[in-house]
């Protein structure tokens, strides 16, 4: 059983990862907290064993909190900042997750916090998990071809954006649309973060791609991909931190 707390300065963001806690039969939720340095109190207790940790506070930010609280316990950074992800890790936090904090990518933060794993390597973003079992990570991912022993081999950096077709996938690099039989579910995971985002639910994208955002259209290259209202803001933010000076 995993103590748990939530910092953040938000209280909607306190509110959504203390129900996520709860959720979790293999987690306790000690407390949640605006400030800091109550929480920095409880780790200095013992009473604390995992915390989800806002990078932005007032006070203390989440870096200094690392810095002061050292080992002494497992930290998972929440914020909607990516571009902090590289000095988080450098502090050997066990896992960097973007605002708004989807449950399953939860899920995948509690279970490296229960295995003990140590931070990823990032190269902005943290790597996914390799998709092939024994394949080992890279820039990359195979994907299966129409036959049974047929896999493409795609490079992260080629991909555009990904449609979901009931249990296939569409995925669109320049000049060809690929069809595999997988959802958009499993592949969204294994794509890294936050360099691919969901902004619909049949739809996921590559940031560095998208040409236009136009109300509640996203465009990349000619193609108009649709903005889901549940995940419009966390676009919004992404493109927020990237043009704040």
């Amino acid at each position: 059983m995993l103590r748990c707390i939530a910092v953040d300065d938000e209280p909607a963001a306190t509110r959504l990862l203390a129900a996520y806690i709860q959720k979790v039969p293999a987690l306790t939720l000690v407390g949640t907290t605006n400030n800091p340095l109550e929480a920095l109190q409880w780790v200095q207790e013992g009473r604390v064993d995992l915390v989800f940790l806002d990078i932005q506070m007032p006070e203390l930010t989440g870096l200094q909190f690392l810095k002061v609280c050292g080992r002494q316990c497992r930290v998972v950074l929440t914020t909607a900042y990516p571009e902090y992800a590289l000095e988080g890790y450098e502090h050997d936090v066990v896992d960097y997750l973007l605002k708004p904090v989807a449950f399953d990518r939860f899920l995948r933060a509690v279970q490296k916090a229960q295995a003990g794993a140590p931070a990823a390597a990032v190269p902005a973003p943290a790597p996914a998990p390799p998709p092939v079992v024994g394949a080992p990570a890279a820039d990359y991912l195979f994907v299966k071809g129409e036959s049974k022993n047929k896999f493409l081999r795609l490079s992260y950096a080629d991909i555009l954006y990904v449609e979901a077709l009931k249990n296939y996938v569409s995925i669109v690099v320049p000049g060809q649309r690929i069809v595999t039989y997988q959802t958009l579910k499993d592949l969204a995971q294994q794509l890294p973060q936050p360099a691919f985002l969901r902004v619909h639910k049949s739809f996921v994208v590559a940031l560095d791609k998208i040409r236009l955002v136009d109300g509640h259209t996203v465009y990349i290259g000619e193609a108009a991909i649709p903005l889901g209202e549940t995940y419009r803001e966390g676009l919004f933010q992404l493109i927020r931190a990237q043009t704040q000076p």
